[in-house]
């Protein structure tokens, strides 16, 4: 199992670190463009067309796994306080196995979208220029499939009253 937890942490990882060069591109993408409208009038082409299909979509979904990892989401914990240590067990269970079939889900179904534009050879034009946008439509299901694994992980790490400690994961 431990070779299982590091292979999702290092994966979770690397996707993370390709979220945050997205978010670097992006951002000179974009700088780029404003520049070349202050001094030639013109816009780059296809500057909007290309962070709406790849950065943005790159940066929303490809770290997911990572946050998940982290613990970095949203969650409520108004009742918590009040629960003995094994219904907190069981909800965390409940909570884990919920999340691992809403990431699955979605994961399937965005891989069948992303399956069909592949097929269907999805694009769009932009200045009379067609910008091909398929594979962006390959990110999201990649995102939730990792982030369905990582929770995976979390809901053996729970069954076995593990922590990440226990079995060899930097926190």
């Amino acid at each position: 199992m431990l070779l299982v937890t590091r292979f999702t942490d290092r994966l979770a990882r690397i996707l993370a670190f390709v979220g945050a060069a997205g978010v670097l591109a992006m951002m000179v993408h974009v700088c780029a463009d404003v520049a070349s409208r202050a001094m030639t009038g013109a816009s780059l082409p296809a500057t909007v067309e290309v962070v709406s299909y790849y950065y943005m979509v790159l940066v929303a979904f490809l770290p997911l796994a990572w946050v998940e990892r982290k613990e970095g989401m949203i969650s409520v914990e108004l009742l918590d306080f009040l629960l003995t240590p094994r219904m907190r067990r069981v909800s965390d269970l409940a909570v884990v196995l919920f999340s691992i079939t809403v990431y699955a889900v979605i994961a399937y179904a965005s891989w069948l979208t992303a399956v069909k534009n592949y097929q269907t050879g999805t694009f769009v034009i932009a200045l009379q220029t067609k910008i091909v946008t398929w594979p962006g439509y390959f990110l999201p299901p990649i995102g939730f499939a990792l982030a369905a694994l990582i929770m995976i992980v979390q809901l053996l790490k729970i069954v076995h009253g593990k922590t990440d400690a226990d079995w060899g994961t930097p926190e």
